[in-house]
């Protein structure tokens, strides 16, 4: 941290920072509330505490899990977190549920879920609403991500919403992202017209144990599907994993392969240079959310919108005039 960082910092705001990098529950849980916060003063706050946690980052592997609906992403995810931490491991979980459009509330119940994962000292699970963010993932889970990694866990989960295929987000901010699947949900040749198995670098069909043929079949189905795939990394072919996460079985071969794809891709550079480029990519994510943000503020924009809005949907101008006056008052 440097002295300039230090200095901003409020006392109760070092005291969060002193908290985190201790690993104490409480402080984890209020800097992540106050990195979630909209409030202009909290987001100012939220930039200096993670400034200043910075330093302390970068030492966790960020695994992304998503799936449909069903899958038994949260089932998968306990057996794993417990694996983990009989392994020697402290465990992350941040887990987002959908929104609702009519009232914006979420019924953030992954804890109730993972119970069992729930009571142990080494593993911290944090609900987030998604609030309407795109891709399965809430709108700061990549400064949740940062915060629990100068927190000290060894492992951070990102559990996607679970909304279909268009959750492909969460592979932009992790090392190595999960696609977990069921063995009866369908011609999996039509997903990959969806793209999100074009960007797995693990698939895993649970549930394995209800029906162990049908498990195989999908698996190898999966895998020669795979083959007309072009890679996203030269260096690495997604393996196709069958897993009961219910029944703990397959969690072991699971988590070598993640440490097979973390070795592999750091011996030939391209882990690090993967977590470089989604740093570049994270910026001008906010970037173009911060211009939207002040798009939507101008106070030309907000008088000339509603007349605007009014003639394009009842056809006296085009979206792309309307588009063009309003981007106008941004040069005055």
């Amino acid at each position: 941290m440097t002295s300039a960082t230090a200095g901003s910092l409020t006392a109760a705001d070092q005291h969060l920072v002193d908290g985190v990098l201790a690993g104490r529950r409480r402080a984890l849980a209020k800097t992540i509330t106050l990195v979630e916060s909209t409030h202009s003063d909290h987001q100012r706050r939220a930039r200096q505490v993670l400034a200043a946690l910075l330093p302390h980052t970068g030492r966790t592997i960020r695994v992304g899990i998503s799936g449909s609906p069903g899958a038994g992403k949260s089932t998968f995810i306990e057996s794993l977190g417990i694996y983990l931490i009989e392994a020697g491991k402290r465990v992350a979980v941040l887990a987002v549920d959908p929104s609702s459009s009519v009232s914006g509330g979420s019924i953030l119940g992954d804890k109730t879920r993972m119970e069992l994962l729930c009571q142990r000292d080494e593993a911290f699970i944090r609900p987030s609403p998604s609030a309407g963010s795109l891709g399965g993932v809430a709108d700061k889970t990549r400064e949740a991500m940062l915060v629990c990694e100068a927190a000290g866990f060894d492992v951070i989960i990102v559990e996607t919403v679970g909304v279909g295929q268009s959750e492909t987000t969460v592979a932009g901010m992790v090392d190595v992202f999960v696609l977990l699947q069921l063995p009866n949900a369908g011609d999996d040749l039509q997903a990959i017209k969806k793209g999100i198995v074009e960007i797995a670098d693990l698939i895993v069909f649970n549930k394995a144990d209800i029906d162990e043929r049908a498990a195989a079949f999908a698996r190898g189905q999966m895998k020669a599907a795979l083959t007309m795939l072009r890679s996203a990394s030269p260096n690495w072919r997604p393996p196709v994993l069958t897993v009961s996460a219910l029944a703990k079985r397959g969690i072991a071969e699971f988590w070598a392969e993640i440490e097979r794809y973390q070795s592999t891709l750091t011996a030939t550079g391209e882990f690090d240079e993967k977590r470089r480029r989604q740093s570049v990519d994270w910026m001008w994510s906010l970037i173009d959310s911060g211009l939207r943000r002040y798009f939507r503020s101008h106070h030309g924009v907000r008088s000339a919108l509603p007349d605007l809005s009014r003639d394009v949907a009842e056809g006296r101008t085009t979206p792309g005039a309307a588009a063009s006056r309003l981007l106008a008052y941004l040069k005055h």
